[in-house]
Order: structure tokens, then C-alpha cells, then sequence
């Protein structure tokens, strides 16, 4: 393994990485228990992931849900249960029954925001019971095949046919689900080619999946066409969604608000302008490092996932484009 794909594994944990590049989204946790990471994951170790998945009522009808890989969102109408995406595999049995709690009635609609493995995990429980499974279709296209990451230097194993989704769109729509309208938009090439947030007018609640990360580093995956400045145009486009009292599930982080998603973008901005010259120059990724872009930025934004698994995609994403253009 080339010594960056090792820093880049390891950056989140000071762990040994893994002899073998394959790795099953089902697998991941077991992984990590055994004593290996990848720089993805939002915690600083395994052992501080939650013990239980936590629920926060935000209006009579709809609850978040964190602890269980990326947050998710649960609506619950008069006859059936609709959520937007479904945490981490080795844990879907445990969000099941953290929804079951909410209301004994059955999850009809899932929409997935993107394909990696902390949004997907209960995809296959889910659709093996009748769920419809909404998502951008090329989110369906990455979790039917074999997916090379260079971004996670992993290559990561389909879902079984269950858990595809089986609904897919090309820009968004509109659909009514109990007292809440359901807005689902596409944003292309930002955290990666099959991005959606979804906005429900009534209840003035966004959730952006990993397109808007509160208080930390995102991750940027340049492997399936993210870059850093399709971030900040999702962040400007989901600014103008809602109003100022708009709020905001985060892919991960705390509820947030509009002021956190401009803060947010701000400080992509600023690492944007940092970046882009060192690009131009043919820098090395050793020697955007050691110049430290985010020094000023890192007390903020660098917990609890340090800047350098964020450069290390952040970069690589802006050479790639720049290559393209």
C-alpha cells in the first residue's frame, strides 16, 4: 500500500490499516472493532461510538435520529413511517427498533441522500420488508457494483438486490406524506455525483445529508466526482431553501441552522482560495500539508475529524477537476 493510502487511513485513529483494499459496507464495523479505520468515519474511535441511537422530536410528526453512523430523519404520517437514510448495517436492527419506539407503523418510503456505507446500512432489512427505496440513480449505480474508492482506498461490495433503491430520479420531485410535503432535490458533483437534500415546507426542516457536516470537516468524495467547490455551490443553493428559521439535519453533527450552514460554507470557501493556488503550482499533497492551509481553522472545525483526512481529499478533488477542465 502506497505510504499516502496508509496516512490516509490511519488519520482518524493511529491504527494499522488493512492488508486487503476490499471491504463490505456490512462489514465496516466489525472492521473497525477489529483494530482498523478509515478516515471517514465521524468518531475518534470505535469505542465512542453511542451505545444507543438518540431521538430528538423536532415537530409532532417528525424526529432525528443520531448515533447510528449519519443522522437520520423520520416522518411519521397516519398509516406509514417515511425516512431519509438508514445509518450503519451492523446496526439496523437496533434503528428499527429505535423507530418502532416512534410509531408501530411500517417505514413505506426511504430515500437514501448518497451511497456510503453509514446511510445505507439498514437499505437491505428495509427493502426485504416493502419499503420503497428512493435515491438519485446514480446512488442505485454505485451500490449495485463493486465501487473502487480511492477516497476511502477501499473498494466497496454491492448491496443485495433488497437494498438497492428501486424508486430513482434524475433532479428531484415532490410527493405528500401525511401533513408534510416532501421536497427531494439533486445536486451534482458536490460530496458526490448522487447528493440530495431533502426539505419538508410545513414542518421548515432541511436535511442535507453529508452535502453540510455542523462544526467539523466534511468528507469530500473526489472517487465518485465530490470536490470542494460543488460543496460550497450546495451549501449557496441550500441556503436559499426555507428562511432564517429554517432547521437543519446535518449528515453529521448537531441540529443546525442556517447561520451554522453559512459558517459551514465560509470555511470551504477559505480553503478553497488556500488550495487553489498550491494546484496551480503542481504541489505536492506532502507539501500542502506542510504548508497547514487550515492551521487557523483547525481549532473550530478539526474535531472530531483533523484536517488532514479532509485535505487529503479536499486537494486530490480540486487536481481532479482542474484536470478535467
Amino acid at each position: 500500500m502506497p505510504p499516502s493510502l496508509a496516512v490516509i487511513l490511519t488519520g482518524m485513529y493511529n491504527v494499522s490499516p488493512m492488508k486487503t483494499n476490499t471491504l463490505a459496507r456490512r462489514d465496516f464495523l466489525r472492521t473497525l472493532a477489529a483494530g482498523t479505520a478509515v478516515l471517514y468515519f465521524p468518531y475518534r474511535g470505535f469505542s465512542q461510538v453511542p451505545a444507543s441511537i438518540q431521538t430528538m422530536k423536532l415537530t409532532d410528526t417528525i424526529t432525528m435520529l443520531s448515533g447510528d453512523g449519519g443522522n437520520i430523519g423520520v416522518a411519521v404520517a397516519d398509516d406509514s413511517i417515511l425516512m431519509v437514510d438508514s445509518g450503519l448495517a451492523p446496526r439496523a436492527n437496533d434503528l428499527v427498533k429505535a423507530v418502532a419506539e416512534l410509531s408501530p407503523r411500517k417505514v413505506a418510503i426511504l430515500f437514501n441522500t448518497h451511497f456510503h456505507f453509514d446511510h445505507v446500512g439498514a437499505n437491505e432489512l428495509l427493502g426485504k420488508n416493502g419499503t420503497k427505496i428512493m435515491a438519485h440513480e446514480n446512488v442505485k449505480k454505485v451500490l449495485s457494483m463493486p465501487f473502487k474508492d480511492d477516497a476511502f482506498a477501499r473498494t466497496f461490495d454491492p448491496l443485495k438486490p433488497e437494498g438497492l433503491p428501486n424508486a430513482t430520479y434524475t433532479a428531484g420531485g415532490k410527493l405528500t406524506f401525511g401533513k408534510n410535503q416532501v421536497v427531494y432535490t439533486h445536486i451534482a458533483e458536490a460530496h458526490t455525483s448522487g447528493d440530495t437534500y431533502v426539505f419538508f415546507p410545513e414542518a421548515n426542516i432541511l436535511q442535507t445529508g453529508d452535502l453540510f457536516w455542523n462544526g467539523m470537516y466534511p468528507v469530500i468524495d473526489y472517487s465518485d466526482k465530490g470536490w470542494i467547490g460543488g460543496m460550497i455551490a450546495a451549501a449557496d443553493q441550500m441556503g436559499k431553501v426555507g428562511d432564517a428559521n429554517t432547521r437543519i439535519i446535518p449528515g453529521h453533527g448537531p441540529l443546525g441552522t442556517k447561520a451554522d450552514l453559512k459558517a459551514f460554507r465560509d470555511m470551504l470557501a477559505k480553503v478553497h482560495e488556500r488550495l487553489e493556488p498550491m494546484v496551480k503550482q503542481g504541489k505536492t499533497m506532502e507539501e500542502v500539508l506542510a504548508a497547514a492551509p487550515t492551521k487557523d481553522l483547525d481549532e473550530k472545525w478539526g474535531k472530531p475529524r483533523p484536517s488532514e483526512g479532509f485535505l487529503r481529499q479536499a486537494y486530490p478533488s480540486l487536481t481532479r477537476r482542474n484536470q478535467k477542465s
